[in-house]
């Protein structure tokens, strides 16, 4: 029998006659490590939180959730809450304590936990996963990465046997995401947890997992293993054939024949191997000229957020040319937020210059800056919502709703409430309501969080459209993939500071980590390749020349 068995499950929000789940049959093994993946709304989370009474949402609901042969929901708080660990997607919600070694403790607290078995499961936690160091800290001090390994080993420190995580690295930067799944394969190799992990970004964890789940409009459409996976999506024709690892999208492209490659290992060795070239060590210096009449300018600026503590920004420096998609990437914690705050006068600087349309930022009264002249989307898309309906939250504003639905996608979202979306679907709703102020000046903070892949290179093109009509946009974002594809200029914060900024394509072609894993893959082959597009087009370009 299997350890959790899905029957016939289906559901709907009551706001919402169209059904979030339908007839969804899943049967998953004791220790299997299941990858739920899906296009924004297609039902990830709804499932998730089928497995979670305590999290179930409120709707209409039919079918079966079996955990061990016995009904989710015939388990008591206390056996769920121990028996079943969950990791979401916002890393702050989870958090509920002031220090580290509390947050790690609080669970096994409520859980009425001895106390000298309690002192030791924190201290086994705080061990595994190398909190060792910042145990004492103050959460609120702690980074991104930091703040969703916490949530991870304070869910662990409870002993679960089901692990379940949705979209957990969603606010990591590539690196802290990579070592974040990294850690939960290990948990699943080394002690057996079950775990059952819904992502968008999969480079990481399609290569860790047993079996990969698809929903699309709430039904299963694929259930494989993550070889077969590409084939099993092109038979549905769905269009999460664009979310797969590099590796597996390049080699589809190119018509490639074997097996597919999974990992940036795989995709290395079978580009090495089949056109046969010596390694190359080759490096393209980025070639780019700041603006002479830059739109946003910032001079030596300077922010804290107290008196004594130490700088979030350290005489930063930035031009971003107008009519220019600019984007600026870095680690959690680098101060990028801080950065678009500074830029639209939410945050002071205390030392340093900000013109804005060539005009110091302190000139403008308040009622010029905003609105038409900058807007900003939130990291946190719910801080806009206000209203009961999407249709609600369009309407506050002024401008042509239409236009914005088309270009969101929320033809279909009209009627919901805005917290019953799904991330993804939140996350384009709040940049409806930011476009309709009809900014010359967007600053999105995380944009693309939570959307899916085919959305994205939608999302993609309107803001390119949106230069074209002069338009400036200047991004922050964790996804390399999306700032190599489609950015004009890239920017790298780190520690307060702009270390490098250059042209999208030139700028990642020189990085060891924060460039694509197209690029990884392919720099032993084709040192300039970036893009899936452009190793493909090598890909073909060599096999004319072997012709």
């Amino acid at each position: 029998m299997a350890y959790i068995h899905i029957e016939n499950l289906s559901f709907s929000y009551p706001t919402n006659s169209r059904k979030a789940l339908e007839g969804i049959n899943l049967s998953i093994g004791k220790g299997e490590f299941v990858c739920l993946c899906g296009t924004s709304g297609s039902g990830k989370t709804t499932l998730l939180r089928q497995l979670k009474p305590a999290l179930t949402p409120h709707g209409r609901k039919s079918g079966a959730v079996l955990i061990d042969g016995k009904a989710v929901s015939e388990y008591s708080h206390r056996e769920q809450s121990s028996m079943i660990g969950y990791v979401m997607q916002d890393i702050e919600t989870q958090l509920v304590t002031d220090k580290v070694w509390h947050e790690l403790a609080f669970g096994l607290e409520s859980l009425g936990c001895e106390q000298q078995a309690m002192r030791l499961r924190v201290a086994e936690m705080a061990s595994y996963f190398g909190i060792q160091n910042w145990f004492h800290e103050k959460v609120c001090n702690l980074s991104g990465g930091q703040k969703q390994l916490l949530n991870l080993a304070s869910v662990m420190a409870m002993q679960p046997e089901i692990l379940i995580l949705d979209e957990p690295t969603a606010q990591l930067d590539p690196i802290a995401a990579a070592d974040f799944i990294t850690t939960v394969s290990r948990l699943n190799r080394d002690m057996g947890i079950t775990v059952i992990l819904s992502e968008h970004r999969l480079e990481d964890v399609i290569p860790v997992s047993d079996r990969v789940v698809v929903l699309e409009n709430g039904r299963k459409v694929a259930d494989c293993t993550p070889g077969d996976i590409g084939d099993a999506l092109e038979v549905v024709g769905s269009d999460m054939l664009s979310a797969l690892p590099a590796p597996m999208r390049i080699w589809r492209a190119s018509s490639s024949k074997g097996k597919c490659p999974l990992t940036v290992r795989d995709g290395r060795r079978w580009l090495t191997d089949s056109f046969n070239i010596l390694p190359v060590n080759s490096k393209k210096l980025s070639v780019y000229s700041e603006p002479d009449d830059p739109i946003i300018e910032l001079k030596e600026v300077r922010v804290r957020y107290e008196k004594n503590s130490a700088d979030i920004l350290r005489g930063l420096d930035l031009a971003v040319a107008k009519g220019t998609l600019h984007a600026v990437i870095g680690g959690n914690g680098s101060g990028k937020s801080t950065m678009l705050k500074t830029i639209c006068f939410e945050i002071k600087p205390y030392s340093g210059k900000i013109f804005i349309d060539g005009k110091r930022i302190e000139k403008y009264k308040a009622s010029e800056l905003f609105g038409e002249l900058i807007s900003m989307l939130p990291q946190n898309p719910k801080s806009l919502f206000v209203k009961k309906s999407v249709r609600e939250e369009l309407e506050e504003m002024s401008g042509d709703i239409d236009a914005v639905v088309n270009f969101c996608g929320l033809e279909n979202l009209l009627e919901s409430h805005p917290y019953d979306l799904s991330g993804g679907e939140q996350q384009r709703t709040a940049l409806a309501k930011v476009l309709l102020t009809k900014p010359k000046i967007l600053l999105l903070d995380e944009p693309t969080k939570g959307m899916d892949a085919p959305f994205k290179r939608n999302f993609a093109q309107k803001l390119r459209l949106l230069c074209k009509e002069g338009v400036t946009v200047l991004l922050v974002s964790h996804d390399i993939e999306f700032c190599a594809s489609y950015a004009d200029v890239v920017s790298l914060l780190f520690d307060g500071c702009i270390v490098s900024t250059g042209l999208a394509k030139n700028f990642f072609a020189g990085n060891s980590f924060y460039t694509t894993a197209a690029n990884r893959m392919s720099r032993s082959v084709f040192p300039e390749a970036v893009t899936d597009e452009d190793v493909v087009e090598e890909i073909e370009k060599a096999k004319e020349n072997n012709s």
